[in-house]
């Protein structure tokens, strides 16, 4: 077999989600078959650069694998990074640091500003699959201490090379110098009520010395984990200096959220006795393939309250009782929706996946069904179905959105000092809104 170029979108007419189901099959790395990979180039975002690395998860100790935020105190910071790489063998993989400011772009700080060591880590926690169909290697790196609250983007490449990048992910170290207290946060927005939500709060900033408060604190709000469509530089609606407060209401729909709905979910932790929204399991395909039972549209459908993850997920295995990581099977799920044909694109995104919208969970009309073939470690996984917005369409059309939503929300606060000139993680506070 010999494929020598891979593309942004396919390798010589392949489409990534075939490359990636081959590569699962026959267990093996790209470069192990000869397909050279092109010119990387490193986004400050989560992102996975080669489709073999699967199931990244980077989270703080104190919070666990199942609150998928990667935020930790300056003062006590246990952020660890798993992911697996589909192949027989291990790599010599290593990771580095950079500082970012408040809109992730890369702040002026150099490694000696923000490290104590050498900026480049060999990640030498890796283990074997056990009995699993598809064979991986997973990879266990705890991130290390950093000098400076802030925004921080962990980038993982091969043999040294910094230009081989395999996987990059956000991580958030605060300090706490800022309060928050928190209003009604269900504020009154007329007929809008009934599908958004909206967070009214103040931040105290008595305990730190704040110059230009309106130009130099920076403040993200973001719904579930999620970056694609957080509020990014909201501004106060009211500035008390004398007593050190910033007032945040939100009288319009500028800086609400659309509430959306509880989240779908299928658990598959057992493929002996698949669980909850499980249609049918074929063993005989290697992958296992796994059907989720059809779902349908609900964006016209009344609110129902049902339990859920907040859009994450969880790697576990009823089925062994050894470690979960490394004894979990990767399975070929797949959805499908009941819906007319929409002009937008249509994918299944979570957690899992980093909210991402991209060719691989794109799914396919045919025949009044859509349809999207995932790869997934066995678990338990929220998820949604996500439009593409546009001007007539939000992207919660085929969900719904219902104030009565239980959704968890972050307040990210950044300062910018005179030294260092940078932007500094000085607050961060979670705000569930219905919580159960």
């Amino acid at each position: 077999m010999n494929l020598h170029k891979i593309k942004a979108f396919g390798i010589n007419g392949i489409s990534i989600r075939a490359v990636t189901q081959w590569v699962a099959a026959i267990g093996l790395t790209l470069t192990a078959v000869g397909i050279a990979w092109g010119q990387k180039s490193l986004r400050m975002e989560d992102a996975e650069y080669e489709p073999q690395i699967r199931t990244a998860l980077c989270y703080s100790l104190s919070a666990g694998a199942g609150v998928p935020s990667p935020a930790a105190k300056l003062e006590n910071q246990n952020i660890v990074l798993e992911f697996d790489d589909l192949q027989n063998d291990r790599n010599s993989y290593y990771a580095r640091l950079i500082h970012c400011n408040y809109d992730w772009s890369r702040s002026q700080l150099r490694d000696l500003d923000i490290l104590r060591d050498y900026n480049e880590f060999p990640i030498n926690d890796y283990s074997f699959s056990i009995n699993s169909r598809v064979p991986y290697v997973h990879y266990r790196f705890p991130v290390p201490p950093v000098r400076l609250p802030g925004n921080y983007l962990l980038v993982v490449y091969r043999n040294g090379d910094r230009n081989d990048i395999v996987l990059s992910r956000r991580i958030l170290i605060y300090q706490s110098l800022m309060m928050l207290v928190e209003e009604d946060n269900m504020a009154g927005l007329g007929n809008l009520k009934t599908t958004n939500q909206a967070l009214n709060f103040m931040i105290g900033y008595a305990r730190m010395e704040v110059l230009n408060p309106s130009t130099s604190v920076h403040l993200i709000i973001r719904q579930n984990q999620r970056w694609d469509n957080a509020r990014s530089d909201v501004k106060p609606s009211f500035i008390r200096e004398d007593i050190k407060q910033l007032e945040y209401r939100f009288f319009d729909m500028d800086n609400t959220f659309s509430a959306g709905n509880e989240f779908r979910f299928v658990d598959f932790r057992s493929l002996n006795s698949p669980g909850i929204n499980t249609q049918r399991l074929d063993r005989s395909q290697d992958p296992y393939e796994l059907y989720v039972v059809p779902d349908a549209p609900r964006g016209n459908a009344a609110y129902t309250q049902f339990p859920d993850k907040n859009g994450a997920f969880v790697i576990e295995n009823l089925d062994n009782r050894m470690e979960p990581w490394i004894t979990c099977n990767y399975v070929n799920v797949n959805f499908t929706l009941r819906s007319p044909k929409l002009s937008e694109d249509v994918y299944v995104i979570g957690g899992f996946n980093s909210w991402k919208q991209d060719e691989e969970n794109r799914m396919t009309w045919s025949d009044g069904t859509y349809s999207a073939k995932l790869l997934l470690k066995q678990g338990f996984y929220d998820y949604q179905y996500w439009v593409t917005p546009s001007a007539k369409i939000n992207g919660n059309y085929l969900e719904g959105n219902h104030f009565q939503t239980e959704n968890l929300y972050e307040v990210l606060v950044y300062y910018r000092p005179f030294q260092p000139n940078a932007d500094l993680l000085v607050g961060y506070f979670l705000l569930p809104v219905n919580p159960r």
